[in-house]
């Protein structure tokens, strides 16, 4: 078993309201659905495991694009979405935060009956899991929250997080079943993070000796961890800034949304009626379904969705959130039924919007991008935990891109 990675995240109070949670559960369903007819249940495991990948899902949700909170919010919203359709979808989520998580066992028994899987071996993959980054790992952090996500193959994929109060931080880590081998001699791809003085990793091989004295432990050399895994530190700042965002993929994706204008290919997608800004959505998101694993590493651009719940970097509009959802549903049940045309429009944004890259040059206008879908945030239902968006005085326009 090999974890694919962690993730150290700044603690951000606050909830989800209704109006965002319900929301994040359609999308997360929808994307889920899309992802599982193109390549079954196992890239979603896959993905899940990726901290690039689940850190951009959770921003295109309009989730607060680098808090803990994501990992919550995700995985709450799509076991309240999948769960009810594991029979069609073969994939079901278990445990969760707090005492969700110790419920954990007994939900992976009662899904191995119903499947035909080995439960117990189930609970011990969840189980020693946690222990070994609860315990056998001194990183300082504690878990508490722990989702088990299984498909009726019996590939698993596990998302849990721990939190450090004297850092305000939380870290993320994800494992993956597909290359099964040991979980007491080295688990991990790698462990990386900030330094925080010496750590004991009695899963390392080189602590076996340890593992039955309980005397010694080593520490792995940094530059080969660093080499081995892949580490997301996402920033302690809350407003998005132009340092966190791959520019040219970013006003790439603006220009053929917005410039080039859904006419000039409008056979090619048939999406007919969409606008520029429902369509920047639906190219993020169908990014997010068919992207490769390179265009992941700068998460915060999928912030550029559907904003985030707490107005950075913009409110969320909840009108292109419905009528993104509404598409994807829609491309979904009909690709059910053997018609596939509007999913593989879908699918095509992703590739245009990677075309539209070549040769292109952003220019400085980051700020000015942002505060103009502020500005524009009222005409598209945009809402905040602190209320609904309001129209500036004045409004102009700025060509962006």
């Amino acid at each position: 078993m090999k974890r694919s990675g962690t993730a150290d995240l700044p603690l951000h109070n606050g909830f989800v309201p209704k109006w965002l949670a319900e929301r994040m559960s359609r999308i997360g369903l929808a994307i889920t659905e899309a992802i599982i007819l193109e390549y079954g249940t196992a890239e979603v495991l896959r993905r899940l495991a990726d901290p690039f990948w689940f850190q951009s899902f959770g921003a295109v949700m309009g989730m607060d694009w680098h808090s803990s909170g994501i990992t919550t919010s995700v995985m709450g919203a799509l076991r309240a979405a999948i769960n009810p359709h594991y029979r069609e979808l073969g994939i079901y989520i278990c445990g969760g935060k707090g005492a969700k998580s110790r419920n954990t066992p007994d939900e992976l028994l009662r899904f191995g009956e119903r499947t035909g899987l080995d439960g117990a071996e189930l609970v011990r993959a969840s189980k020693l899991s946690a222990k070994v980054d609860n315990t056998a790992l001194f990183d300082g952090f504690q878990l508490y929250m722990h989702n088990f996500v299984v498909d009726t193959s019996g590939l698993w994929t596990v998302v849990q997080q721990g939190m450090r109060n004297d850092s305000a931080t939380a870290r993320r880590y994800h494992w993956h079943s597909s290359a099964l081998t040991s979980f007491t001699e080295e688990p991990h791809t790698g462990i990386c993070g900030q330094n925080q003085g010496r750590i004991m990793n009695l899963v390392a091989k080189q602590a076996l000796p340890a593992q039955g004295a309980m005397l010694s432990v080593t520490r792995e050399h940094p530059e080969r961890m660093i080499r081995e895994s892949r580490k997301l530190v996402m920033p302690g700042h809350h407003d998005l800034r132009a340092k966190d965002v791959d520019l040219k993929r970013l006003g790439a994706m603006l220009w053929l949304t917005h410039e080039k204008q859904p006419a000039d290919f409008e056979e090619l997608l048939l999406l007919q009626g969409m606008g520029p800004r429902t369509l920047q959505s639906l190219a993020l998101v169908s990014e997010v379904i068919y992207g490769t694993p390179s265009r992941f590493d700068d998460p915060a651009r999928f912030a550029f969705a559907h904003g985030g719940k707490d107005g950075h970097p913009f409110p969320v509009p909840l009108k292109v959130y419905d009528e993104t959802i509404g598409i994807l549903g829609q491309a979904v049940h009909k690709a059910r039924l053997g018609q596939t045309d509007k999913q593989e429009a879908i699918r095509k944004l992703s590739e245009l919007s990677f075309k539209a890259e070549q040769g292109f040059v952003p220019n400085e206008n980051f700020d000015a991008l942002i505060q103009q879908e502020r500005d524009n945030s009222w005409k598209y239902g945009g809402r905040t935990v602190f209320g609904k968006a309001k129209p500036p005085e004045g409004q102009g326009q700025l060509r962006l891109f």
